[in-house]
């Protein structure tokens, strides 16, 4: 240790060695930056970055072992050999690139080790390949000793210096890396410095260092511009990061299309006021906007135009607002708006902005359009006091708002909205109501009004919520067919009763009631040929009822399709006749296999001579047609004589049988049969 002091302090130019050391700090700093964002980086990137890492490496590395060369007196002459230097510099850019290619290369968990310790033997074998390149008017010997420890130390804190470079996340961490690649430059090249012992020749002559001193900041000249090249390289790329990263930023909290705050976005800010409201004397309003007629333009003048339509009122939107004021894109033609304010005047007057830019007609390319909107709001801490609750009151008011004809603005009202709301629940609650085994079917006599043989039953859909009980079909079902449920629900039920009715004793009909959204979908003559199939059930005894309404909705589309049911051979009834639409062109239209008489004209039919005249129109039309009529809703002895007597075909009602689960449909065939 002593004789590398006294190396350094007797040997060396202090201001030399002084000025080496900086360009070995700024080296290794550079060095270490760049190697962190190879690591960080993959493909052909990586390579890019280890190539600038060996060459910031090799370079600082070189350049403060030729600075401390030239810091050097040996008390004689020297020269440096111009092919051996540069094969020095080749050398030490070389193995290091390899050297940190290696460490970052994840190959092995010791592959930082194994690859920092490469980049300590390239110093090395760098600082050697020098010493060869130096010549000197003298003898020169190698103390093994040192030469052997110098190579050690590079190897040994260079492989430490790279593990914890890569390794360290922490500001301590990466100072000590750096601290570990000096102390393997600086204890090579210094122990290997001892290591060398010069015996002047005979007639040897000092020479000036003014020479070296001059060279020397040369050689630190060209290594501070290869260091900034490097510094440059990686805050270029710094920055071009921080660009993207601000680019994707904007793009995960911005619509692409109109610019303007995404759902997260909104979410976040709708957050943020919510807390700076409470405990304040402010108010937070919020407001579901969406347009109306929007599709219209899109199937009128396409898509482009709609986008067009949704950037121009979005830059509208964005030009009007004022401080505490948002506006944010969460959906197709769907548009959120927030309104923190004190005076309610204000939130009024910011409602009239929004509804002045939204109406305003919009002009794109030859044609002009008006966009109108339907807008319900909610306001924070009076309608809802948390953002779940406050944006689902702001949407049950814009419903509310969109359905009605006269208002295009409606604020949150608990006793009509919550109507709304209930809906919902239980349009949630049937979606998971096949699932949960709570649907059954039940299922209704029809018999002969002549014999009071049993000709039928019909399948009626039940079901019995875990908390609600039993739910009457006259809610459940609407809901079904808003929200679509009702085709999954209708296949249920098409299935299930041709099932039950396949093991049935007897061959008797069953009855299933369509739904008009079931005629959407063309694939239901497939449906009922498969549950025809699964079941067993002959074909004639399975009976489809639909009403007059169906028809009329699109009587090409639903007239086709029941043709192929009927080709199956399964019946076709026309049901609730006498109410909507009814009329002798959809008989003329359809051969139906059977009308059924709506319950309304059995109400009064025992006091009503006009109900007792229109059903016997109706018994004569059907005697004309060869269409057997089965009149609903039979509740007393006397309708079902009357119906009797006036030669109706069938009944069904209360007073035949009410509806029961199918465990029962056997026995209650039995007692019909014997009464």
């Amino acid at each position: 240790m002593y004789s590398v002091l006294s190396c350094i302090v007797g040997q060396h130019n202090v201001w030399l060695v002084g000025l080496a050391s900086l360009v070995c700090l700024a080296g290794v700093g550079v060095t270490l930056s760049l190697l962190h964002r190879a690591a960080t980086t993959g493909g052909l990137q990586r390579y890019g970055w280890n190539f600038l890492t060996g060459v910031a490496a090799g370079a600082a590395i070189w350049c403060t072992h030729f600075i401390a060369m030239l810091a050097y007196n040996p008390g004689v002459p020297v020269t440096f050999m111009p092919v051996l230097t540069v094969v020095s510099l080749l050398v030490a850019v070389t193995g290091a690139g390899l050297g940190f290619a290696f460490a970052t290369s994840g190959l092995t968990s010791a592959a930082p080790v194994i690859g920092g310790s490469a980049v300590g033997l390239a110093v090395a074998a760098m600082h050697y390949t020098g010493m060869l390149a130096y010549r000197i008017d003298g003898i020169v010997a190698w103390d093994e000793t040192y030469l052997l420890t110098s190579i050690a130390l590079s190897i040994i804190f260079a492989g430490a210096a790279t593990r914890s470079a890569l390794r360290a996340d922490t500001m301590t961490g990466h100072l000590s890396a750096a601290a570990l690649f000096v102390v393997a430059i600086v204890s090579l090249h210094f122990t290997g410095m001892t290591a060398l012992q010069i015996t002047p020749l005979n007639g040897a002559v000092e020479v000036a260092d003014d020479p070296s001193t001059a060279m020397a900041l040369a050689v630190a000249g060209m290594a501070l511009v290869i260091i900034g090249a490097g510094i440059s390289s990686y805050l270029i790329d710094d920055r071009a990061r921080y660009d993207s990263y601000q680019r994707l930023q904007h793009m995960a909290l911005h619509d692409p299309l109109t610019g303007l705050p995404n759902r997260t976005s909104f979410t976040n800010y709708l957050e943020f006021e919510l807390d700076r409201a409470e405990g304040a004397k402010r108010k937070v309003a919020v407001l579901e906007i969406d347009l109306d007629r929007f599709k219209e333009v899109n199937d009128l003048r396409g898509h482009q135009a709609g986008d067009e339509v949704l950037k121009v009122i979005a830059d509208r939107m964005s030009n009007l607002l004022r401080e505490g004021e948002m506006v944010a894109r969460v959906g197709g033609d769907e548009f959120t708006a927030v309104k923190t304010f004190i005076d309610p005047v204000t939130l009024v007057e910011f409602l009239e902005r929004l509804q002045k830019v939204i109406f305003e007609p919009i002009e794109i390319s030859d044609f002009e359009v008006s966009i109108g909107a339907s807008i319900g709001v909610a306001i924070y801490p009076d309608d809802a006091r948390d953002r779940e609750n406050l944006l689902s009151n702001a949407d049950l008011a814009m419903y509310r708002a969109k359905a009605s004809a006269t208002e295009d603005i409606c604020f949150y009202e608990s006793s009509m909205d919550e109507r709304v709301r209930a809906r919902r629940v239980l349009a949630s609650d049937l979606r998971d109501a096949v699932k949960k085994n709570e649907l059954s079917l039940h299922y209704q006599v029809q018999t002969s009004i002549s014999t009071g043989e049993v000709i039928g039953y019909e399948a009626l859909l039940r079901w019995h919520h875990p908390v609600r009980g039993a739910v009457p079909p006259v809610e459940f079902i609407p809901i079904a067919e808003e929200t679509g449920l009702i085709l999954e629900l209708g296949e249920w039920v098409l299935k299930t009763a041709c099932a039950a009715a396949a093991k049935w004793s007897q061959p008797l009909k069953i009855a299933i009631n369509l739904s008009p959204v079931q005629f959407i979908h063309s694939d239901l003559p497939k449906l009922v040929e498969d549950a025809l199939k699964e079941s067993g059930l002959d074909a004639k005894r399975l009976e489809l009822e639909l009403t007059e309404s169906t028809i009329v909705e699109n009587k090409e589309r639903t007239l086709a399709i029941l043709q192929k049911i009927k080709e199956l051979g399964v019946s076709i009834a026309l049901d609730d006749f006498g109410t909507g639409y009814s009329s002798l062109e959809t008989l003329r239209s359809f051969p139906f296999d059977k009308i059924k008489l709506d319950r309304c004209f059995m109400q009064d039919i025992e006091v009503s001579p006009q109900s007792k005249a229109i059903i016997r129109a109706v018994l004569a039309l059907g005697k004309s047609l060869s269409i057997p009529i089965l009149a609903e809703g039979i509740e007393t002895n006397c309708q079902f004589m009357i119906l009797k007597d006036e030669g109706c075909d069938a009944a069904q009602g209360y007073y035949i049988g009410r509806p029961g689960p199918s465990i029962s449909i056997e026995t209650e065939q039995e007692d019909l049969l014997t009464a």
